[in-house]
């Protein structure tokens, strides 16, 4: 059965795209620990990081990188952290989230944001690429 990441990539789920390349996606979190929360996944699906092959891996990390300083510059933050978490959707995926302290990265405490703010943050990041 295919995750919920591999039917957004599908088109069968929409999504606040970020940005998308032949092998990678990266769209806004729906539940995010702090606006501007963007996952980024590889389009195919692999449960687990580190039994994706090593080029989509490093693939993965440099266009997750790509995307960072866009987040930056769309949400002033501090820093952007970065973490692997592996349990919520079986498939591979990036958080990488905004932050200016430790409390920023609870994954016990989302937001809840409107349709219209995952528009506009979306819209703010993807200026920025």
């Amino acid at each position: 059965m295919a995750s919920i990441f591999s039917k957004i990539v599908a088109g069968e789920i929409p999504c606040h795209k970020i940005a998308e390349n032949d092998d990678f996606l990266a769209f806004l979190d729906v539940f995010p620990c702090a606006k501007g929360h963007t996952l980024v996944i590889p389009k195919k699906e692999v449960d687990y990081i580190f039994d994706v092959d090593e080029e989509t891996y490093m693939g993965l990390m440099a266009f997750a990188r790509q995307i960072e300083p866009a987040i930056k510059k769309a949400i002033p933050c501090k820093r952007i952290g970065v973490a692997v978490i592996g349990l919520e959707v079986p498939h591979t995926h990036v958080h990488l989230i905004p932050m200016n302290s430790m409390a920023d990265m609870n994954f016990n405490s989302k937001l809840k944001l409107s349709q219209d703010e995952l528009i506009e943050i979306a819209e703010r990041i993807r200026s920025y690429i």
